[in-house]
């Protein structure tokens, strides 16, 4: 995948139906998803149980364009090798979630896959400050990780431009996950942000029986964050 700065929209999967999820894959790339976000959750670095590796390999062949996997397990070293045998194109790690961030990358890399790193709200920006060139995307958490659906905080907008001045001109995509619809995309897409992770505000009021209302979405989002630009 060649790099670029343009607008790429990320559907969440973790607002999807889950008894349908390769239909709903299928439906949200043909409707205009750029990548598809995948959020394996342990139930103890976040409050939530989701997906482990086992999902991630049985959606690989419906997946068509990006697979974008956002780790928010603890400890996260020991399944970075089967997410990426599952995969995944890009494996994000939260520098939370271990002892050795740059080892965890390594490992990211070695393994085959992108790596990227998760910063929570108030993890701050001098965590990845001295390994950018072993980072492929940098995500900005807007909110507390665990659950879809929780308000955007708008705190994070002024983080987002920091992260974009640190990165400069190095190929890191920043990513930015949490509340963002056709209200707050503009926002981060203006303070710097490339990749825009969108759970509910892709699938609400769509299905795989409606896809277009997912088009509609995709496109609102899309078209307020490149208006912005």
């Amino acid at each position: 995948m060649s790099f670029d700065r343009s607008i790429k929209i990320a559907p969440s999967i973790l607002s999807a139906d889950f008894a349908n999820l390769g239909a709903e894959i299928r439906a949200v790339e043909a409707q205009g998803a750029d990548w598809i976000h995948v959020d394996p959750m342990d139930g103890h670095f976040v409050p939530n149980l989701t997906i482990g590796p086992n999902v991630v390999a049985a959606i690989r062949p419906h997946v068509k364009t990006f697979m974008d996997v956002h780790l928010m397990i603890s400890p996260t070293d020991p399944y970075i090798g089967d997410f990426a045998k599952a995969g995944s194109d890009m494996i994000t790690v939260h520098a939370e979630a271990g002892p050795h961030l740059h080892r965890s990358l390594q490992s990211v890399r070695g393994a085959g896959a992108k790596a990227g790193v998760a910063l929570n709200m108030t993890t701050p920006l001098d965590h990845v400050a001295d390994i950018l060139d072993d980072i492929d995307m940098i995500l900005i958490m807007t909110i507390n990780p665990g659950f879809g659906g929780q308000k955007f905080t708008s705190a994070m907008v002024d983080k987002v431009a920091r992260c974009r001045a640190l990165v400069g001109d190095r190929p890191i995509h920043i990513q930015v996950d949490g509340g963002i619809d056709p209200t707050t995309a503009p926002l981060v897409a203006k303070a710097g942000a490339d990749v825009l992770v969108a759970g509910s505000a892709v699938f609400r009021g769509g299905s795989v029986d409606a896809p277009e209302v997912y088009g509609e979405n995709i496109r609102a989002i899309r078209d307020a964050a490149e208006g912005a630009l």
